[in-house]
This record gives C-alpha cells, sequence and structure tokens, in this order.
C-alpha cells in the first residue's frame, strides 16, 4: 500500500446529506483532514434541501392555515378572515432551506472541511473521480443517501405526476390529489395538500397504512386521517396511470386480484419508497457490490468488504432516516480515528409530522409478543390535561414491557407533539428502563410528557387518571 502521505486527504465522505456532512465535521474536528464530494449546489443532500426541512415548513404553515379556516381557531375566540398566499408560504419554505443549508456551508468552513463540487465516482479502492479531478484518500465514506423509489409505468412529470419533490412546489392547490402509497411521505404531504383546500385519496397496496408501525398505531392513524378528510384505498395497487393535459387516469385493481376500476385527479403523489444511490458510484472499481436490495452491506463498525472504504446511512441496511444517518456520522468518524463509535440500532426513533404526530420507538407489540410474554399500558391523550385545554383529544401513548423483568421494549404515541415526546422513551430505553422507572419520573404538569408516564403505571397496574 502506498505511505500515508501520498493520499490527499485522510478522509473522504462522499455525499454532504446529514450522514455525509456530520462524518465530514466530526472527522474533521478529530484533526483528520477531510473532505466532502457533493454535487448538489447546496449541502445538506435530500433532508435540508427537499425532503425533512421543507415538508416541515409546509407541514406547520398548513397547519396554522387549518386551523385558522376550520374554525378552530373561532373556538377559542380567535376571528379571522383567512386567505391563502401560496406563494408567500412557498417563500418561507424556500427560506428556511437556503438558511440551513447555508449553515451547513458555514460549519464546513468553520472545521476546515474542504467542499469538493461535483460527482463522485470510484477509480480504486482509494481514489475517486469528482468533476473530472482525481482525489484519493486513506478512508472514504459513502453516504450518497437515497431517491425516490419509481412505480413502474409510470413517467413522473414533476407536473401533474409528482415525487415528494415536485409535491413541495406545486403552484397551485390540486383539486383532487390522488397520493400512492400510504407511508410516511405520503401521508406528510398528502396532509399538506389536503388542508389547503384538496380532496386527497391515499391508495395504500397494503390493508392498513404506515407499514412497521404498531398495529394500533395504524389502526388510530387511519380512523384520525379519515375524520380529517382524506380518503383511502386499501388492500388496492395502482396499475397505470393515464395522462392527458393537464389530468390524469389512475387504473387501480384489488392487491389480490379482481375487476379493474379507474379515478381522476389533476395530480398524482407517487410515494412508494426511497432506494439506496449507488448509481453512478462505480462501485466495481473498489471491488464493492451491493445486496439484493441495492444496499452495501456493513459491519457493526460501519466497515465494507474492502480496507478503508465505510459506509452509512441510507445506502446501507436499516432504517432510512436522517437522525440515524447523522448518528452513524459521527461514530463512522470515530471510529477512523480510532475511537469507539457506536449506534444502537434498536432504538431509533421514527416519526411522522402529521397532525397530531405519530411516534415510536423500539418494538411493536407484535413483534414484542414473537420474542416473549409482554405486558402493555395505554393512556388516551383525552385525558391528559395539557392536550384537553389545547384541544387535542386524538391519540393515545403505549407502554410495552417485558412481562418478567419489566425492561422497556417499545412506546408509540399519536399525540400533537409527539415527535418531541418519544425522545424520553428512546433515552429511557437506551439506558435499560424498566416501565416502573418511567412511572416514577416525576413529570411536570401539566404536559402532553404525563402521557407517557400515565401509560407506564398502566403497565405497572397502577393507572390514576383512567
Amino acid at each position: 500500500m502506498a505511505d500515508e502521505q501520498q493520499y490527499d486527504y485522510d478522509v473522504l465522505v462522499i455525499g454532504a446529506g446529514p450522514g455525509g456532512y456530520v462524518a465530514a465535521i466530526r472527522a474533521a474536528q478529530l484533526g483528520l483532514k477531510t473532505a466532502c464530494a457533493e454535487s448538489r449546489e447546496t449541502l445538506g443532500g435530500t433532508c435540508l434541501n427537499v425532503g425533512c426541512i421543507p415538508s416541515k415548513a409546509m407541514l406547520h404553515a398548513s397547519e396554522l392555515y387549518d386551523h385558522a379556516a376550520n374554525g378552530a381557531m373561532a373556538k377559542l375566540g380567535i376571528k379571522t378572515t383567512v386567505e391563502l398566499d401560496l406563494d408567500t408560504m412557498h417563500g418561507q419554505r424556500r427560506d428556511a432551506v437556503k438558511q440551513l443549508t447555508g449553515g451547513i456551508e458555514f460549519l464546513f468552513k468553520k472545521n476546515k472541511v474542504t467542499w469538493l463540487k461535483g460527482r463522485a465516482a470510484f477509480t480504486g479502492a482509494h481514489s475517486v473521480d469528482v468533476g473530472g479531478q482525481t482525489v484519493t484518500a486513506k478512508n472514504i465514506v459513502i453516504a450518497t443517501g437515497s431517491s425516490v423509489t419509481p412505480l413502474p409505468g409510470v413517467t413522473i412529470d414533476q407536473k401533474v405526476v409528482v415525487d415528494s419533490t415536485g409535491a413541495l412546489e406545486l403552484p397551485r392547490v390540486p383539486e383532487h390529489m390522488v397520493v400512492i402509497g400510504g407511508g410516511v411521505i405520503g401521508l406528510e404531504l398528502g396532509s399538506v395538500w389536503r388542508r389547503l383546500g384538496a380532496k386527497v385519496t391515499c391508495v395504500e397496496f397494503l390493508d392498513q397504512i404506515l407499514p412497521g408501525f404498531d398495529g394500533d398505531i395504524r389502526k388510530e392513524s387511519n380512523k384520525i386521517f379519515k375524520k380529517q378528510g382524506i380518503e383511502f384505498r386499501l388492500s388496492t395497487k395502482v396499475t397505470g396511470v393515464a395522462v392527458d393535459g393537464d389530468k390524469a387516469t389512475l387504473t387501480l385493481e384489488p392487491a389480490a386480484g379482481g375487476e379493474a376500476t379507474t379515478i381522476e385527479a389533476d395530480c398524482v403523489l407517487v410515494s412508494i419508497g426511497r432506494r439506496p444511490n449507488i448509481d453512478g458510484l462505480a462501485l466495481d472499481a473498489a471491488g464493492l457490490s451491493t445486496n439484493q436490495r441495492g444496499q452495501i452491506e456493513i459491519d457493526h463498525d460501519f466497515r465494507t468488504a474492502v480496507d478503508g472504504i465505510w459506509a452509512i446511512g441510507d445506502v446501507v441496511p436499516g432504517p432510512m432516516l436522517a437522525h440515524k444517518a447523522e448518528d452513524e456520522g459521527i461514530a463512522v468518524a470515530e471510529n477512523i480515528a480510532g475511537q469507539h463509535g457506536i449506534v444502537n440500532h434498536d432504538i431509533i426513533p421514527s416519526v411522522v409530522y402529521t397532525w397530531p404526530e405519530i411516534a415510536g420507538v423500539g418494538l411493536t407489540e407484535e413483534a414484542a409478543k414473537e420474542r416473549g410474554e409482554v405486558k402493555v399500558g395505554k393512556f388516551p391523550m383525552v385525558a391528559n390535561s395539557r392536550a384537553k385545554t389545547n384541544h387535542e383529544p386524538d391519540g393515545f401513548v403505549k407502554v410495552i414491557a417485558d412481562a418478567k423483568t419489566d425492561r422497556v421494549l417499545g412506546v408509540w404515541c399519536i399525540a400533537t407533539v409527539g415527535g418531541t415526546m418519544i425522545a424520553q422513551a428512546a433515552q429511557a430505553m437506551e439506558f435499560g428502563a424498566t416501565s416502573e422507572d418511567i412511572a416514577y419520573t416525576c413529570h411536570a404538569h401539566p404536559t402532553h410528557s404525563e402521557a407517557v408516564k400515565e401509560a407506564a403505571m398502566a403497565v405497572q397496574g397502577k393507572p390514576i387518571h383512567i
């Protein structure tokens, strides 16, 4: 192997999304000469540019609009005249993205991370071509993220048929939006446009929405979304989408087979999942290959099968979540530096940022029961004092614990601030907490988080407010 001094960098990170930019910054902080290759004009990857951040900006703005338009604010004594200014709503979204992506560029400069602008492709195990320039590094971290999974036979034109990126840029509120896929992205973006006035129909191949979530959560979420006006076609597959001008006709069939029907829409959102970004990386030039799902296999320390090449985030097995990638970014940098970086992949929270929010961490009740006997406690948000005063009665908190040890195996909730509440559960589980530990932790009153305590009390057989 060539002498270390011959490498241009100690660490080269490919991709500047949540995993990549964090890995680059942490590696630089640890004293390693670091570069990050990114072909976008701005840093932050899908999350900051066209994913997590802009979607939350639209979710928040549409929530406020909906509260004013549907009479919720009037019931609190706040009378308003409501008018939608979609251009301004898009503007505040773009401004949030601009500030945050600019913030990452500032952090690169502050930590002396070199931004190599261009698309990267391997030319060897320690060499990469970035926009026509050959760069060498002792360690290379693949953090290229993921992109939208296409629906066979359906062309995304970003006008009538859109993906999640196009759904953020719609110039007008659709009359009828059909969302293909009942997962997180489809439900979040479908909720945005439903609140702003669109009729929304969600078509899902499975018999329930939110695959991977706890069964009780999936059923209750479906009820809440229906109450909000979203129509569901479950156990249904889309076999074709024909676009004529500014309209689309979708052909639907029962998932199990049967007679076809059609439905018309002026906007179709394809959101059936995401796939790893490996195209154009020339992994074979580095001696790497992928598994059947197009993912790069790694060991516990994020090493690939090739010495000196590491991988994190959406391009490796595991949930495709920004916060998972961020934690892996820190851990891989510390491992490269000879430290001990770890991520507990059993305790990674998932959140759906609808109204109310839907969140979970750990095992579902179904998965926990497959491992042994469990005990479960539930507490409805309608009995929570803060939710009551805020007129936010929908949802519940559910705590699942091992029947013998009382150790918490999973926590699931539907609550307006569920995404924040779930952090308490994740932290407790990280340190091996029992339901008794949570039940006897003093919670401030009145807060939504008291529902977590109450659910744990229910596991203990000592419910107070139900």
